[in-house]
């Protein structure tokens, strides 16, 4: 097998729907990637349809979509169709959580930001650093990788999940995302994957390549564009096991792009120890 490293704006000539992935192909941990905004211009002047399908839960959809605005037309993504592994939690803490106890409060990690996915769901949003350990919270929720201290934290947020028989949701299932050095960084999704052997409780993890992320944004492809197949939907993103596999179970059409996680020099012998073929591959989406 011999990678085909195709020119992105030649493989979506063909689509009127573009999922995009967030990190690794629209942006690294620095910030939007030079370029990004002008691409997705072009793109929204030849009448496709975009939409940013991420398991970032550290902002809200509103957030997100300013950060992909254009400097001179403005914004190019709405919130709308910005489908976040953030408002399954959401909903997960609206019907299990919040609809038992109202004035429920649940304790989380991450950044500030991140709490706009506990309070969408009517909870009281309360981080880690401020929860008092003799109270027992309505639910644990883990969000972002970053606004906490790993030493004292990951120890804090341990023990509370040993003790509470609170739920543990897990906004974001990713194990790593793309630095601006070239290198990646852990995401909470491996922390998850540490505490819960030691925790010995059962985690609600949300994010690709789980099904309802893309049932949620064909959903609104569909309220938007009534009519719209699946042949006609393309997915970008840089990860096998989240973007490509979780696509590909949807249906649709896929590029991995070698701009994150999936090194350019690895990329094929991973597709084929996998198993999980892309529809096309790209260097990345400015090709």
């Amino acid at each position: 097998m011999t990678l085909e490293i195709r020119s992105f704006a030649e493989v979506t000539a063909n689509y009127d729907v573009i999922f995009f992935d967030s990190y690794g192909v629209l942006k690294n941990s620095g910030g939007v990637l030079k370029g990004v905004p002008d691409l997705l211009w072009r793109l929204v002047q030849a009448k496709k349809d975009l939409y940013v399908i991420t398991n970032d839960a550290s902002k809200s959809p509103e957030r997100m979509a300013q950060s992909f605005s254009h400097p001179i037309e403005g914004e190019l993504i709405p919130p709308s169709q910005i489908i976040s592994s953030g408002l399954l939690a959401t909903d997960f803490l609206a019907a299990q959580v919040a609809s038992k106890k109202p004035s429920g409060r649940a304790v989380y990690l991450g950044k500030p930001g991140s709490a706009y996915y506990v309070e969408s769901a009517g909870l009281t949003a309360v981080p880690l650093v401020e929860w008092r350990d003799d109270e027992d919270p309505d639910a644990i929720v883990l969000l972002d990788d970053e606004g906490f201290d790993w030493f004292r934290d990951i120890n804090h947020v341990l023990n509370l999940i040993r003790r509470s028989l609170a739920p543990v949701v897990i906004g974001n299932a990713d194990l790593l995302y793309p630095t601006k050095d070239g290198g990646v960084a852990l995401a909470v999704g491996s922390l998850a994957n540490m505490l819960q052997p030691i925790a010995q409780k059962t985690f609600y993890r949300f994010g690709k390549p789980d099904a309802m992320m893309f049932v949620y944004a064909l959903q609104a492809v569909r309220s938007a564009r009534p009519g719209t197949k699946n042949h006609k939907v393309l997915m970008v993103g840089d990860t096998l096991h989240t973007d490509i596999l979780g696509a590909r179970m949807a249906g649709l059409d896929t590029v991995l792009v070698l701009s994150g996680n999936t090194m350019a020099h690895q990329a094929e012998i991973q597709i084929q120890s996998t198993g999980i073929v892309p529809t096309y591959v790209c260097a990345d989406i400015l090709s």
